[in-house]
């Protein structure tokens, strides 16, 4: 289990989470909703979309209704799959030139390894 420290400001960490399977909302046909809380506040946030979206989109999403107000949460805790979780975070940091590096790569690379 990991311990995450609590965060000291505001949306520095986030707890996300989706209920699905919502009679179908607005013109799109919205049946979900991501509801992601902040730590610090508990505020929650809202955001209609659907059961099936992908990593990429929810990851627009968060970036439209969370990152451009609050700035980019320290930490996202999901208890979605770990390659969707991975992906997610991967589709968040991308276009700021960041890059998340497993352990598993940080070992090999110590080690003298090139990981392809």
């Amino acid at each position: 289990m990991i311990h995450i420290q609590d965060p000291s400001t505001p949306w520095e960490v986030g707890n996300m989470d989706w209920v699905a399977a919502l009679p179908p909302e607005g013109g799109k046909s919205y049946n979900a909703c991501l509801v992601i809380i902040d730590r610090y506040s508990k505020r929650p946030i809202f955001s209609t979309f659907h059961k099936d979206d992908t990593a990429m989109n929810t990851a627009l999403l968060i970036w439209n209704r969370v990152t451009s107000h609050t700035g980019l949460l320290r930490n996202i805790l999901s208890d979605r799959e770990p390659k969707f979780t991975s992906a997610l975070w991967n589709n968040l940091h991308n276009p700021l030139g960041t890059e998340l590096y497993s352990q598993q790569h940080t070992i090999h690379k110590q080690m003298g390894y090139q990981k392809e």
